[in-house]
């Protein structure tokens, strides 16, 4: 492929500072490495030369690309991430920070193990605090700056006191151990810039030619790196994309491009906006949802590949219409010669897996989830599992030594061994072990959740539990994103009871075993051939020939929680704007009248982002039917009040979500039914309206 006029002048650009706008899919890997091999064509060092990435994928598909061209010359360029840099200058200065040359990096487990041993070291409980707070609390006041006594001076409540303390001591163990973490790859560079002088002009004159990719993306400590580099020479050539700037949430600073000529004066700025990846309606679609954003400069999209087809937006009923479209499209183009390989299916929060998940496993379609764990592999998913799992049977102690102390209840593993231990010796469960202390506790627990669940629905069950156990609470208490995709997940879990409630099934056992049954089948997958589903930020860096994004409504996408914010809504249409352009060839946008989420079901109003497609690229379709919206399962709707066909063991029958099964036997009203293509058995009312009998 050959350059175009502007990737052209990128890469001839001269000495100064030089802004690249590369919309997405333009092509801006290639402009990078084409203005490395062309300064040194021109005669510039490789070893003066040094070009930043953000993950090690692109920073090995910058220097595969100049290997190709240059051979072994590109040895001796810098193409590395913004921490392998740090590393390097580190190692190369350990006196000048008071560190000895074997300088040892923690990785996050080796950090919780430190903080660990220190709460243990001072007679505190480890299992009374929670250890990734703490970890998260000591990064963020290393980024801002603030030092232990600073800290300690800022906070007052008891749990801060604990984490100055844990603060002080951690710092000092890590010059103790001649170690740092991951934060300090960054910033103990920058401090040692600031004081040493000498130190930084020997790196200035080292690196008179600095390129950095993603330049959106950079935090205040990378920003201040670049900035302490680059301002002898001013040789500073960025590249990226402030609507594609989706990180915020880690600290991610989209001003740094919007300044950049501000920070540089005469910095020469290109635009790359010819697309090679989509078709002019998918680009139209995107170029005019990020338009209405009021700060960066929105880039016009364009390709000579032609128009294509039109963006198709398909309003359905509710999220199992919705998944039931998605499955029923990949099954038309895989027979129109797609390959699974070929599909993303994109969603806002991990917690809309679910339906979709399931939807698959039935299908019997491979797929893989990207950047995240299978719905029921998540680890909050599996502890309400397992509580569910020793309410139903108290004899679980794979189950009881999973939740005994999740939320932390100051249950340590000592006390767990000792009831393990008296278990064995009386040849008695463990649950029956348990006679006394916080143990005891947990135990009356569970008794009283053994009792709620004889005058309770499987959904009033789970948010029981929730509720009782303060597995949900914990996650509240922390406010961070991650412990809030938590509770999503959590909340998500009353909707898997609430289906099964719509389709027949009430009763804990036949419950668990069928979540059994989907969370074994849930890991269905071929690395090579599957569809692939993940969150919209998962999806930023990747291309599909055809991509659905499911769950186009207010509160949803854009999230319920950008409503009070500008800044924070325009982040979420720039997320708009990065799921729309992985797509290629074709892209369905789906959005539904009502949809049970978190346990609830409501009514839904139609994204902002669709009403700001332009109309002439949008292809609308309206799958819909008018029907009340009802937040608990009216009962007597589920069943067939007259005289039904008679069902007995061995009939061949269909059921509306599982498809077709065979009786196995028939007791009391109810069916236990084998369904086919890995569904698996299930119990469900010989009455019910999803059911109906093959002739």
């Amino acid at each position: 492929m050959t350059l175009n006029d502007k990737q052209m002048e990128a890469v001839n650009h001269g000495e100064g500072p030089c802004l690249v706008l590369a919309g997405a899919g333009s092509g801006k890997t290639r402009v990078l490495t084409q203005r490395i091999i062309k300064l040194i064509d021109d005669g510039i060092s490789p070893y003066n030369i040094l070009a930043i990435t953000f993950t090690n994928k692109a920073a090995n598909e910058m220097r595969s690309r100049i290997e190709n061209e240059l051979g072994t010359t590109a040895d001796s360029i810098f193409i590395g991430t913004f921490h392998s840099f740090g590393l390097r200058i580190l190692r190369e200065n350990y006196k000048d920070i008071g560190y000895t040359s074997n300088i040892t990096i923690l990785d996050t487990d080796d950090v919780k193990a430190l903080i660990k041993r220190i709460l243990k070291d001072n007679g505190y409980e480890i299992q009374n605090y929670d250890i990734k707070h703490i970890m998260s609390r000591i990064s963020s006041a290393k980024n801002d700056g603030i030092s232990p006594s600073e800290f300690s001076k800022l906070f007052l409540n008891e749990e801060d006191r604990v984490i100055s303390f844990v603060y002080e001591k951690y710092i000092n163990l890590l010059r103790e151990n001649n170690s740092v973490d991951f934060d300090d790859l960054l910033l103990k560079p920058v401090e040692l810039f600031k004081k040493n002088k000498e130190v930084l002009e020997k790196y200035q004159d080292r690196f008179k030619y600095i390129l950095v990719d993603e330049y959106q993306d950079t935090n205040s400590i990378q920003y201040e790196l670049c900035k302490l580099l680059s301002s002898k020479y001013n040789n500073i050539f960025v590249v990226g994309d402030a609507s594609q700037s989706i990180y915020s949430w880690r600290n991610a600073d989209y001003r740094n491009i919007l300044n950049f000529e501000r920070d540089y004066k005469n910095a020469k700025v290109v635009l790359l906006e010819e697309n090679y990846r989509s078709t002019n309606n998918i680009l139209k679609a995107a170029n005019s949802v990020i338009k209405n954003n009021t700060e960066g400069k929105a880039l016009n999209l364009w390709t000579d590949a032609g128009d294509g087809e039109k963006v198709d937006y398909i309003r359905v009923d509710d999220e199992i219409k919705e998944t039931e479209f998605v499955i029923n499209k990949i099954k038309d183009l895989v027979e129109l010669g797609y390959n699974y390989s070929d599909f993303a299916v994109l969603y806002r929060t991990n917690a809309q897996s679910r339906t979709l998940e399931e939807a698959f496993v039935r299908s019997n379609i491979p797929y893989n989830i990207i950047g995240s764990y299978y719905f029921y592999s998540r680890k909050e998913v599996k502890d309400l599992i397992a509580y569910l799992n020793l309410i139903y049977n108290i004899n679980d102690s794979v189950s009881l030594e999973r939740v005994i102390n999740t939320p932390k209840r100051g249950i340590g593993t000592k006390t767990i061994e000792n009831i393990r231990k008296k278990a064995q010796e009386e040849n008695i469960s463990m649950f029956d072990a348990i006679d006394s202390g916080k143990e005891l506790v947990f135990k009356n627990l569970i008794l009283e959740l053994r009792e709620d669940v004889k005058n309770m629905s499987l959904s009033e069950l789970i948010e029981d539990v929730l509720v009782k156990t303060g597995l949900r609470s914990e996650y509240e208490l922390d406010n961070s994103l991650e412990s809030e995709a938590r509770i999503e997940s959590l909340n998500e879990f009353k909707s898997v009871a609430l289906n099964f409630e719509e389709n027949g099934i009430y009763d804990l056992e036949t419950f668990l075993e069928n979540i059994l049954l989907v969370s074994d089948a849930g890991q269905y997958k071929d690395d090579k051939n599957s569809v692939s589903l993940m969150t919209l930020h998962s999806a930023k860096g990747l291309e599909f020939k055809v991509v659905f994004i499911v769950g186009m409504e207010e509160g949803i996408f854009p999230h319920t929680r950008s409503f009070e914010s500008l800044s924070e809504l325009e982040e979420e249409r720039r997320l708009c704007y990065v799921g729309i352009t992985r797509a290629k060839i074709k892209l369905y946008l789906l959005g539904a009248l009502r949809r049970t989420l978190y346990g609830t079901t409501n009514s839904c109003i139609e994204s902002r982002f669709i009403k700001e497609i332009d109309s002439n690229v949008l292809n609308t379709t309206n799958q819909t039917s008018v029907r009340k919206v009802e937040r608990k399962v009216n009962l007597n709707e589920m069943y067939n009040t007259s005289d039904s066909v008679e069902i007995k063991q061995g009939d061949t029958v269909k059921h509306t979500i599982f498809g077709e099964g065979v009786v196995t036997k028939v007791s009391g009203g109810l069916a236990t039914i084998a369904f086919k293509y890995g569904i698996g058995i299930k119990t469900i009312a010989i009455n019910h309206k999803y059911l109906s009998k093959i002739n």
